[in-house]
């Protein structure tokens, strides 16, 4: 009697929790891991080349293969999602992800260490647009803005945290436990969204479109390849215009195959819709110079300034505080003045910013650089939640998970191209003889131009038609922003 007590108990857990307590907690556990994951291995470089009695720069696969191998599993993500439902999705990559930490970890040698990071890329290439899935179909559009002023900490904290994690760990401990570190941290999550998590069967998607992922993931794959390593080889390196031609050619045979057939892995249609497209244009073009600063900031003062790791950790970490901030006011301001206005003034504030930056020298303070670092995190708090939350707004249910791994593709791409165009900028504006150690100007040269690619997203913001954004972040609709579905069945949609 006591043991059927004890079952009956154990089955009816994961009733007594809410959805929309549940899946924002799973959720930014699985958001922290996969950026710290992308940002952390870097540090542990030098460690490594002397582990394997290898140069820093022969471990240039450790670093590639994690975002490439990520671009090409993000299209499969709908797909799967629809089929088998959000939470088997979310939890066999997340299992697939901590497995593949612990190998890296106990890797003996680099072929094994580049292998079991392109089974974490490939992990988390599902991860997160599964977890957008799931937490866009659980809340309402009003509610998303709300939820996105919780999941945005994960964000900003984790790209912050992840060099002075890293340094630490390496430091006391050895380079393993930047990959060791994932498990704790994953583990607990595995257990709750087990427990808790609502799941479904799935539903019925259609026939996998084979021939859509071969062009899709291995064309996203060539060019992030490309992007990532033209900095490094250069642009006119063999291995990298070619990667870009064949990616670029296979990502047009991509688009041209999934406009024709009528069960696409990408729906390409969704960017028929001007909000959606509007947003996604905003953010690829956007994020270069929000996530390009984050990652001159740390150059300029380390190389140009030579300052320390530490210094220069804490010297950047004030965005992130100024991004918490203006978070808090974009959630309230969103319903009432539109995303338009709130994205437009953000990116204007970034481009004045960036242009402050611009005037850096080598004599320039710790604590001016922190209060530009500051200004800037307040100026990009107005960019994230708006785009996100308005790309879904003219969205149908069904759709949703389409939408978030195309927004993820687009994300993707956007980051990769940041460190791309700060690389190149800084190249550009360094004499040959001086390659290895740009002066004070060079870096100047590459705020501006980030300033310049700054302001004009912010113009284009300004002409975004964020009436149907406004209707459904307030729980309206109108004709124009989202004609009313037919009801669901609960199997087919797989995400609640």
């Amino acid at each position: 009697m006591r043991r059927r007590r004890h079952s009956s108990v154990l089955s009816a857990l994961p009733l007594r929790l809410s959805q929309r307590l549940v899946v924002p907690v799973v959720c930014v556990c699985v958001t922290f891991i996969a950026i710290v994951d992308g940002a952390i291995t870097t540090v542990a470089l030098p460690s490594i080349a002397r582990q394997f009695d290898l140069t820093t720069a022969a471990l240039d696969g450790v670093v590639v293969a994690y975002p490439v191998c990520l671009a090409m599993a993000i299209p499969a993500s709908a797909w799967l999602v629809e089929r088998f439902g959000g939470k088997r999705v979310l939890l066999t990559a997340l299992v697939g992800f901590l497995v593949s930490s612990t190998l890296c970890g106990a890797a003996a040698d680099l072929g094994q260490l580049v292998a079991y990071r392109v089974v974490q890329g490939l992990s988390a290439g599902l991860l997160l647009p599964a977890s957008a899935a799931l937490l866009f179909s659980t809340f309402t559009a009003s509610e998303q803005v709300r939820v996105s002023r919780y999941m945005i900490v994960p964000q900003q904290i984790a790209p912050a945290a992840a060099p002075v994690l890293g340094g630490l760990l390496v430091d006391h401990l050895s380079w393993r436990w930047v990959f060791f570190v994932n498990v704790p941290v994953g583990l607990p999550a595995v257990l709750f969204g087990a427990l808790f998590l609502a799941g479904h069967r799935g539903g019925r998607p259609g026939r996998f479109d084979l021939p859509g992922l071969l062009l899709s993931g291995v064309g996203l794959g060539a060019v992030m390849f490309g992007v990532s390593e033209g900095p490094n080889r250069g642009w006119s390196s063999p291995a990298v215009v070619v990667c870009l031609a064949v990616g670029a050619a296979l990502l047009g045979g991509a688009v041209f195959h999934e406009l024709r057939v009528t069960a696409p892995l990408l729906k390409i249609r969704l960017f028929a819709d001007r909000l959606f497209r509007d947003t996604n244009l905003l953010n690829i073009v956007g994020l270069v110079p929000i996530l390009g600063a984050m990652y001159l900031g740390p150059l300029f003062l380390q190389q140009a300034q030579g300052r320390s790791a530490s210094e220069s950790g804490l010297a950047t970490f004030p965005e992130a505080f100024g991004v918490l901030l203006t978070v808090q006011l974009v959630g309230v301001l969103y319903a009432r003045v539109g995303p338009r206005v709130i994205v437009g003034c953000g990116m204007t504030g970034v481009a004045v910013v960036l242009l402050l930056f611009a005037g850096c020298d080598a004599d320039t303070g710790l604590w001016t650089f922190r209060l530009y670092m500051f200004l800037l995190g307040l100026s990009m708090g107005c960019f994230f939640i708006p785009t996100t939350v308005a790309s879904l707004a003219t969205i149908d249910r069904a759709d949703l998970p389409h939408a978030t791994t195309l927004n993820t593709v687009v994300r993707q791409t956007g980051g990769a191209l940041a460190p791309a165009v700060v690389t190149s900028a800084l190249v550009l504006a360094t004499p040959a003889a001086a390659v290895a150690d740009p002066p004070v100007t060079a870096y100047q040269q590459a705020y501006l131009v980030l300033a310049a690619l700054a302001a004009v997203t912010a113009a284009f913001a300004f002409t975004l038609p964020d009436g149907p954004a406004r209707a459904a972040a307030r729980g309206t609709t109108t004709v124009s922003a989202r004609p009313a579905p037919a009801p669901e069945p609960p199997k087919r949609a797989g995400l609640h």
